[in-house]
């Protein structure tokens, strides 16, 4: 499946509205705040249609999934965005997890669990909130927003952070690029490996210096997000610098030709979810296809020289706002 697609839910008393483009939307808040009457009606308009009394628009079917027997009614289901409430154990299970990746559908998860077998994105974490838009006591108008905002964005112009330590989620080519900046940078920096984005966690408890700046791929950190936030509320001077991927901040830095802005603007209408689990497999295959047989060849497992040269590197850094690397040329 690819694209952005608009759900619009309402009936007499309350309407939703929410645009759902990757494969993995997740839905957390507290009780009462309006995730299962969302749910509930969406099942009700399925089975009853107009009859419900609900106003449904959607471009592409949508369904709700429960109980014991979701196997058997996830199997036949293809092209169409599928809702499951919260108290269905089996999203944790792996069993489930294969069915995401299979990409035949999208799925909308409300949950509060920390679902670690699925890749999902840190700007696909939703809450949803009342809003004015409709005069009090009914009906009332219901809006997701971005539950992590603040720190999807805490990396300010004009506010630069120089951090004592980066910890990269990985060791793969990203880590050999800042590494690089590290070593040339005025102010010491360290930079460590956490391993993988479940260690980022414990990574940062190991660490005695800040302020800290972690760098993780955003399409898959989701999952990480609660106790990392944690930190942050606990006082940890931690900042993030969470891009899609790696290899989304090559590309969108324009040192790759023959990449149209909108391959990487809008990733939803490319990264179709049968080919890739997440948007970060979509920009690596992307960054490789593009650059295979030249001087710019990318691989995951090591940096190409060519990625380590001052030029290459200070337009790389150019895109990343909000943070005072203290990097000096080599040359």
């Amino acid at each position: 499946m690819i694209g952005s697609h608009h759900i619009l839910v309402a009936n007499a008393t309350c309407k939703y509205e929410l645009n759902i483009k990757r494969n993995i939307t997740i839905l957390k808040g507290d009780s009462a705040s309006g995730k299962t009457v969302l749910v509930d009606m969406i099942r009700d308009y399925v089975q009853n249609g107009p009859d419900s009394g609900i106003t449904f628009s959607c471009d592409i079917p949508c369904r709700v999934i429960e109980g014991n027997t979701w196997e058997e009614q996830l199997t036949p289901i293809k092209g169409s965005i599928v809702f499951i409430d919260e108290g269905n154990r089996f999203v944790s299970s792996e069993a489930f997890a294969h069915y995401v990746r299979e990409g035949k559908n999208y799925y909308v998860l409300v949950t509060r669990e920390k679902l670690s077998n699925l890749p999902y994105s840190v700007s696909e974490i939703y809450g949803i909130r009342s809003t004015g838009k409709y005069n009090d006591p009914v009906p009332v108008y219901h809006e997701t927003y971005h539950i992590y905002e603040e720190y999807l964005h805490n990396l300010a112009v004009g506010e630069n952070i120089s951090p004592n330590e980066i910890i990269i989620e990985d060791s793969n080519s990203g880590y050999d690029f800042f590494c690089s900046i590290a070593q040339n940078s005025r102010s010491e920096m360290k930079c460590c490996t956490a391993g993988g984005k479940s260690n980022v966690y414990s990574a940062v408890q190991k660490r005695s210096e800040h302020p800290i700046l972690i760098i993780a791929d955003g399409a898959a950190f989701g999952p990480e997000m609660e106790r990392i936030c944690e930190l942050i509320y606990s006082g940890a001077e931690l900042h993030l610098f969470l891009p899609e991927s790696f290899e989304w901040l090559i590309l969108n830095s324009g040192i790759i030709k023959d990449i149209s802005k909108d391959e990487i603007e809008h990733a939803e209408n490319y990264a179709d979810s049968e080919k890739y689990f997440s948007w970060e497999r979509y920009f690596t295959n992307l960054l490789i296809q593009r650059t295979i047989h030249t001087p710019m060849a990318y691989t995951k497992e090591h940096l190409a020289s060519a990625y380590r040269s001052s030029n290459i590197i200070k337009r790389i850094l150019a895109t990343i706002k909000g943070v005072d690397f203290n990097y000096e040329s080599e040359n």
